[in-house]
């Protein structure tokens, strides 16, 4: 009996060493991980309290990035000679009809190679009027899965994404406001005035201009608003001063 009360108070002492073993090595991994920065920014975005972006900042702040770039972007490509003026976007005559204005340049016409370029480019400022709500809805089909590579990516990442996402939908969606803004600045009576000219002046060739005025003008705007929306994009990643909200301030003093 004695034996026996023994051997149950040894294990039971055991038993109370190994637990105060125990809970010494489980605060000893607590503190560890407590100081470890990476599972803590985990941590720390779950927390209210805590300063690290949570992946829903993240995806609403470049949202608002991206829709703050293309309001200002396309507000200021929509104003007189936002495009024509602008060296970097300028829309010039297609390719296959710069020929064409050689030859009239060289035949003393070259105002129709001049009026050609303005309405073209006249139509892109008209038509950035209406841009905005379409590259609003486009950003809104940003995923959670591509926030964070786009938050770390390069300083026009945001509009190199919504560039490569949308471009057909949105070209799909823009062509029409094109079209009527081309019609309405008489681009395209500028544009027949010049292949008539020169497809008389080249009455032997085989190279007439027939070009779809636009498809060739939709792609050359909505590459001049993406090029400016990225230029906004650049200025809110390094110029605090871009950062006109919170959460801005928020996301991209993290990035």
């Amino acid at each position: 009996m004695m034996h026996t009360k023994k051997l149950l108070s040894l294990l039971i002492a055991t038993l109370f060493i190994c637990s105060a073993l125990h809970a010494q090595i489980l605060d000893k991994v607590i503190k560890s991980v407590s100081k470890d920065s990476s599972v803590n920014n985990v941590l720390g975005g779950l927390s209210q309290g805590n300063a690290t972006l949570s992946t829903e900042e993240v995806v609403a702040g470049l949202k608002q990035a991206l829709e703050k770039g293309t309001q200002k972007g396309t507000s200021k490509l929509s104003a007189v000679n936002g495009f024509l003026k602008n060296a970097a976007i300028k829309i010039l005559l297609p390719p296959e009809a710069q020929k064409a204005e050689q030859v009239l340049r060289s035949a003393g016409l070259g105002k129709l190679a001049d009026d050609a370029i303005a309405s073209m480019n006249h139509a892109a400022e008209d038509a950035s009027k209406s841009a905005a709500p379409i590259f609003v809805n486009a950003i809104k089909q940003m995923t959670i899965q591509d926030a964070w590579g786009i938050l770390k990516g390069g300083d026009t990442s945001a509009t190199h994404y919504l560039k490569t996402k949308t471009t057909d939908p949105l070209t799909e969606a823009f062509k029409p406001v094109i079209e009527k803004s081309l019609q309405k600045v008489n681009a395209t009576k500028y544009w027949n005035d010049l292949a008539t000219a020169y497809n008389k002046i080249n009455l032997f060739g085989n190279n007439k201009l027939d070009t779809d005025l636009s498809s060739y003008v939709t792609g050359r705007a909505l590459n001049g608003i993406f090029y400016e929306i990225g230029q906004q994009e650049k200025d809110i990643r390094k110029n605090p001063a871009a950062r006109t909200t919170e959460l801005l301030k928020k996301v991209f003093d993290k990035q």
